[in-house]
């Protein structure tokens, strides 16, 4: 380890600098390699058409984040259960992501895997995963809400020995984490469609989430969110409009993981759907698009997620984007205060 316990913040903000220095060196590489195989994003033909222009441009930037993600937090942390488990949940996720996002560009089409595909491999992540924090990690099945109700969620569990040693399987409890795990996943998902704004905005989640970390008094996770920050930081650089290369389900599923499964460790689950208020915000507006529209076939926004509704307003993408980042920037710090006087 290069960091050391004595000095707990050094170590925070060196992950972040470390993870951004490793994407800012290996991205050029990797775009470079995608223009050379041609590999490029394919964009929705019912969008806005100033999009258009975006045809083709290296993808899977992602996959960049991850290794940086990744490198980072295995060289300043001692392996534990908690950390194996932040890595392998976004490893994972960034497969599965990986897998979409080949599928899109080997049938030249806006869209990968099938829903039900992709749900496949969410539930299985997220039953694992849970799984393994309840009995490995000793996380507690339930849930604390803002006002400090606890909500039990070990009713009707399972119980049982295996490998000499026992396991619960709390039903109720693993039914939330994959709501929780496959919400986020999906909602920056969908709030991946403009240059930098996914970057942005789970940049400034993971930065607070890290201060969570720091406040619970968990090294290792506040590590693993600070270089999920300095990744997006060092993305930024080459996803800023106008874009030369976009994350691509490899990387905004894996960081919507990497945001549940840092809720779900330091008990935050409740308080994070504030943090990312912005990410459910933009799921939302898809499903109440998707509803009003079934339900008496008209339209609530001009264009769903959100983000392309203010386009159609006539807003530019960076006026869009950068209002995005604040509005992004206070949910997170309201989830913050939330925290803190939950802890106080």
């Amino acid at each position: 380890m290069i960091g050391t316990p004595r000095y707990p913040t050094y170590t925070i903000f060196l992950s972040v600098v470390v993870a951004c220095v490793i994407t800012l060196v290996l991205m050029p590489l990797f775009i470079r390699f995608m223009r050379r195989g041609g590999i490029g994003q394919q964009i929705r033909a019912d969008g806005p058409e100033r999009h258009l222009v975006k045809q083709g441009t290296p993808t899977m930037g992602g996959v960049v984040m991850i290794v940086a993600i990744v490198l980072t937090t295995l060289l300043l942390c001692a392996p534990s259960a908690e950390m194996l488990l932040c890595v392998g949940v976004t490893l994972a996720t960034a497969v599965l992501g990986l897998l979409d996002d080949v599928e899109s560009v080997a049938h030249k089409r806006s869209l990968g895997l099938t829903p039900s595909q992709k749900m496949a491999g969410l539930v299985l992540i997220s039953v694992t995963f849970c799984l393994l924090a309840v009995n490995l990690c000793g996380v507690e099945p339930e849930v604390t809400l803002p006002g400090g109700l606890v909500v039990d969620l070990s009713l009707g569990e399972l119980s049982f020995e295996a490998g000499g040693m026992p396991w619960r399987v709390p039903w109720l409890y693993l039914l939330f984490g994959f709501l929780l795990l496959a919400g986020l996943s999906n909602a920056v998902n969908l709030t991946d469609g403009l240059d930098g704004l996914a970057g942005g905005t789970i940049l400034v989640v993971m930065l607070v989430m890290a201060m969570v970390a720091y406040l619970v008094d968990d090294l290792q996770l506040a590590v693993f969110a600070g270089a999920c920050a300095g990744a997006c930081v060092g993305f930024l650089w080459f996803n800023c409009y106008p874009a030369s290369i976009f994350m691509g389900d490899t990387g905004s599923l894996a960081l919507g993981s990497a945001f549940a499964v840092l809720a779900v460790l330091t008990k935050t689950e409740a308080v994070s759907l504030v943090m990312g208020g912005l990410f459910v915000a933009e799921a939302l507006s898809v499903i109440v698009q998707v509803v009003s529209f079934k339900a008496t076939g008209r339209r609530v926004f001009l264009m769903a997620p959100l983000h392309h509704h203010f386009e159609k307003m006539g807003w530019s993408e960076t006026k869009v984007v950068i209002r995005f980042w604040i509005v992004s920037a206070a949910f997170a710090t309201l989830g913050f205060v939330l925290v803190f006087r939950l802890l106080g």
